[in-house]
């Protein structure tokens, strides 16, 4: 969906921290490693989700990967000293933008924990799990994989995630969150409002389809073909945001950000006014908030 060409706002996405962070511990839940060496949280957004991996497994050293500088800059602030931090390799900058989860500091913070900058599709997950001289030489093969709500921005992420299981080791895990609600009408209005004749011609291609992501059988069916278990479901989490035009809120830290891109500051304006009164009138508020639906799809696996 996102070309990576668009920026990423760390406080804007965090609005709705409490819903967004749900489905990483829903997901994470059912990882059954015990005491991992190498764990890689691709798309981690501000870092707060990934610091939760490092007190799951204190005897892991844990890497947050993300093409978002906003969002690495973020994340560091979590870190006890700079020495803790892994300086961004340029030629990995400016891959696919890669979406976050929450701001709030993490009780206790372990050693292990480091946020690099880089590109999600340059990631393998064989010795040293990233090609680049941001990570230390001879660490060893990552044990757990984790990406939660970051896939969907990649195009041909089917084929990168085959890749990945087909390289992993014996005993090592996947586990991927990616959003299901591509035909819900939160962007099933965007899309019809981006190819409306008004906003055509500034916003053809800016915008994914509504099959950037895969059906739950079809994520199934990757992990067993490429050796590994299959743990697949999908839930649908009904949000009861607060607030004026919360749903309008909710997008602009996801699913607007290529609009906003795309249009300079007056017409992004113009643009949101319209697409306010169709989201309104597709989730109307009630006495006590905005009920808004949204799918996830959840899939994990153990490589055999």
């Amino acid at each position: 969906m996102g070309d990576g060409t668009f920026l990423w706002e760390p406080d804007v996405y965090g609005h709705f921290s409490d819903f967004r962070s749900r489905p990483f511990f829903d997901l994470t839940f059912r990882i059954g490693a015990t005491a991992p060496r190498s764990v890689v949280d691709l798309g981690c957004g501000p870092g707060t989700l990934s610091a939760t991996l490092a007190q799951r497994w204190p005897g892991a050293s844990v890497l947050g990967l993300d093409s978002s500088a906003a969002m690495i800059a973020q994340a560091r602030t979590l870190l006890p000293s700079p020495a803790s931090t892994l300086t961004p390799d340029p030629a990995h900058d400016g891959g696919p933008s890669l979406p976050p989860a929450t701001h709030r500091r993490p009780a206790q913070l372990e050693p292990g924990l480091a946020f690099v900058q880089g590109d999600i599709t340059a990631w393998r997950p064989g010795s040293g799990g990233f090609a680049g001289p941001a990570i230390a030489a001879g660490a060893p093969p990552v044990d757990v994989v984790v990406s939660n709500a970051a896939l969907q921005w990649v195009p041909g992420h089917r084929d990168l995630m085959a890749q990945w299981v087909a390289e992993l080791r014996p005993g090592a895990w996947l586990a991927v969150q990616v959003p299901g609600n591509f035909g819900s009408p939160s962007h099933v209005l965007l899309r019809e409002l981006a190819g409306s004749p008004r906003w055509r011609k500034q916003l053809d291609g800016v915008l994914g389809h509504h099959d950037a992501v895969a059906e739950p059988s079809e994520y199934q069916e990757l992990l067993l073909s490429n050796g590994a278990t299959a743990d697949v479901w999908e839930t649908t989490y009904n949000h009861l945001l607060p607030g004026e035009s919360p749903v309008l809120g909710w997008v602009r830290g996801t699913a607007l950000r290529p609009v906003a891109a795309a249009l300079g500051a007056e017409e992004m304006i113009k643009f949101e006014q319209m697409f306010e009164l169709l989201l309104v009138a597709a989730y109307p508020p009630g006495e006590c908030g905005t009920i808004f639906p949204f799918r996830r799809i959840f899939m994990v696996g153990e490589k055999q």
